[in-house]
């Protein structure tokens, strides 16, 4: 698993076009180097979303939550390493066999065809949703046990894995928000500073950038801040 030198913000593409995907790509690229593509928009376009933020020289976080059977996932998560994205998201609830096929499918593949391995993120409650620490620690650490690089989780709990769970891994924070924005549908939200603080590698931000007036310059704030709460 790689090692990061400093948290990094990946823009959250939750919109309903591939042109309105495609100007905040040209907007925010290179401040903004990681896309997120979710169900929306992979559903609406499919691959040509990918295809469109690598063509630009950005890399993208699919987050499409897998959660099936093993062999389903570890068939879903190969065609996510031929599209060459950078991570995936799939669901700990899905149990150990389920993790454990995804992540020797992601190897194998990269083995065999000379492709680099996505980065596997395990999703442990959603953020929409209320949670217990007690709940993500555990779910976090059977993930990890079964071969994920990472888990999401928000930043009230990150703070309590990187203290529990005794090695390396990532974790990504959605439901980042600024200092006076609602929360909106998400109940465990953070501001940037919170969740540097709190250990998030990945910090992902949507709606403050997607509708902000200018986004490049709420960009260049929130990376700001970033860079602020590194120091």
């Amino acid at each position: 698993m790689p090692r990061l030198n400093k948290p990094q913000i990946i823009l959250a593409l939750d919109v309903d076009t591939l042109e309105s995907a495609a100007d905040f790509v040209n907007k925010l690229y290179p401040k903004i180097k990681i896309f997120k593509v979710g169900s929306q928009l992979f559903t609406a376009y499919g691959p040509k979303v990918v295809e469109l933020i690598h063509q630009k020289g950005a890399e993208v976080f699919l987050d499409l939550k897998y959660l099936d059977i093993p062999n389903t996932v570890s068939s879903a998560v190969a065609e996510a390493v031929r599209l060459k994205v950078k991570m995936l998201t799939l669901h700990i609830s899905g149990g150990k066999e389920m993790i454990e096929a995804a992540a020797a499918s992601a190897r194998h593949l990269a083995k065999v065809s000379g492709l680099k391995r996505p980065l596997l993120i395990g999703v442990t409650v959603l953020t929409s949703q209320k949670a217990s620490s007690g709940e993500v620690l555990k779910l976090a650490r059977q993930g990890l046990a079964s071969g994920l690089d990472g888990v999401v989780c928000s930043a009230r709990e990150a703070a309590a894995l990187r203290k529990k769970i005794k090695k390396s891994f990532l974790m990504v924070t959605p439901g980042i928000r600024t200092n006076n924005s609602v929360g909106d549908d998400q109940k465990r939200t953070a501001t940037v500073k919170e969740a540097v603080g709190a250990g998030s590698n990945f910090l992902v931000i949507g709606r403050p950038i997607l509708k902000a007036a200018d986004p490049l310059k709420k960009a260049e704030e929130l990376l700001g801040d970033l860079y602020g709460a590194g120091n």
